[in-house]
């Protein structure tokens, strides 16, 4: 096996190279960073950066492999970095949260025993929510901004106001694997790094027929690590968000959701149903079958008919494993499978976990959604609900949302498309459409 080295002291890029089955050394440069773009392009700029690093730590070395890098945001041509101090990373997160970002990183790559060297880059747009300081300040009081690029971290609690991104998710963590991955490759140095974990994860890769999709679908994830990492994604989501205390609440909700996953089309995973202490309007579902219903939620429905609708919906994400898909496609072909081999213990998923469940918090496409709502239909109704329940529940958020700013993580920010919601719904269930389900426009607030 050849020896790996990591020349960055970011605990980040530490962390997701471990997630992904490497094995390294790191080595800490003393490399100053430029952050003047002048006459250059920022993609030049982080090049330049991480080859300066990657050769500095080349040279305490004999041989092996040598991997660098350097991330920065770049918001109306201003660079931001990471921050002097508590002060400046207040200022540096109030004006990125005001407007998208763009974020770059630099890559470079020595084989010192074959003397070959390869630089790239990566860039990706973020979007986030507006914070204000009181905001800021309770993130601060959670996370430690100095070492963070941009003052904040999209696989932590950053992701709960991270409105949505374009481009590479691990690129914002600060390292973009997929890339790095085909800068290995091209160096005909990949497979040696990582065959180990390529046979390994090639024996547990399966072709299946998704019979809600009708389609042969590839998983690069059993149904046993699925559930796996679903479990301790649960666990980070309720030590963030306690259960209700009420047994009540907690055991009326259970009982609906057994009698929708009784009627649906994935029965080899046992669903899990709870109800978190949280304000806002908002339900999603983990891998593995855990779903989880804001109180927040759970006040906006009128009957067991709604809730049921609402869990139909969630369970209808499992069926047709939406979040499995989104990850695999997030992180490419080889990764993915390269990863599930480092989730077999629930102790062992660490960024793969905070991975999934910032993709979930970012929301699914139209077209997954869609799905879900024609699967939470036909379930409710088997389950012996009203399934027009879900559209009433559709309609009532949709006018709620006409009088009030949606919260950051509410129902309507994860579950857009709300008119086409509507429409699919009243398809599944055989009803005639009106000239108003055609029409795909949010109504204003009334003056």
């Amino acid at each position: 096996m050849r020896k790996l080295y990591l020349a960055s002291g970011s605990k980040a890029r530490r962390e997701l190279l471990k997630s992904f089955g490497f094995k390294f050394k790191v080595l800490v440069t003393k490399v100053k960073e430029l952050r003047q773009a002048k006459n250059i392009s920022y993609a030049e700029l982080v090049k330049i950066n991480a080859l300066r690093k990657v050769q500095e730590a080349a040279a305490s070395v004999k041989s092996g492999v040598i991997i660098s890098a350097d991330t920065i945001m770049v918001q109306d041509g201003k660079i931001y970095g990471k921050p002097r101090d508590l002060s400046a990373a207040r200022r540096m997160l109030k004006n990125l949260s005001s407007r998208p970002q763009w974020v770059y990183t630099g890559l470079a790559v020595i084989d010192k025993d074959n003397q070959k060297v390869k630089v790239s880059y990566e860039k990706t747009k973020v979007y986030m929510d507006k914070l204000d300081n009181k905001q800021i300040d309770a993130y601060f009081k959670q996370v430690s901004p100095l070492d963070k690029a941009g003052s904040f971290d999209i696989q932590g609690k950053g992701a709960f106001f991270i409105r949505r991104i374009e481009g590479c998710y691990y690129n914002v963590v600060g390292l973009p694997m997929r890339k790095l991955f085909r800068m290995l490759n091209e160096m005909n140095i990949g497979v040696l790094l990582v065959a180990c974990a390529l046979v390994t994860s090639l024996s547990g890769c399966s072709t299946e027929y998704n019979m809600v999709t009708g389609e042969e679908e590839t998983y690069y994830y059993s149904t046993d690590k699925e559930v796996k990492m679903g479990e301790s994604i649960s666990k980070q989501v309720e030590s963030e968000y306690p259960p209700v205390e009420d047994l009540l609440i907690q055991q009326r909700v259970q009982e609906i959701g057994k009698k929708i996953a009784a009627v649906c089309d994935r029965k080899e995973v046992g669903y899990h149903f709870k109800v978190l202490k949280n304000d806002e309007i908002n339900a999603f579902a983990l891998p593995g079958g855990f779903i989880y219903v804001n109180s927040g939620l759970l006040i906006k429905t009128s009957g067991d008919d709604e809730v049921a609708a609402v869990l139909a919906h969630e369970v209808g994400h499992i069926v047709a494993r939406h979040s499995i898909k989104k990850l695999q496609g997030v992180m490419g072909y080889s990764l993915a499978r390269i990863l599930m081999v480092v989730v077999p213990q629930a102790g062992e998923v660490g960024a793969t976990a905070d991975a999934v469940f910032t993709e979930i918090i970012l929301g699914y496409g139209r077209e997954d959604e869609l799905l879900a709502d024609r699967l939470g239909a036909r379930y409710a109704k088997l389950a012996g609900y009203n399934p027009r329940a879900m559209i009433s529940f559709l309609e009532k958020l949709q006018e709620t949302n006409r009088y009030k700013p949606l919260a950051p993580k509410s129902y309507f920010k994860t579950h857009p498309y709300v008119p086409d919601r509507i429409r699919e719904v009243k398809l599944e269930l055989g009803e005639k459409l009106d000239f108003s389900d055609y029409v795909n426009i949010e109504q204003k607030p009334h003056k």
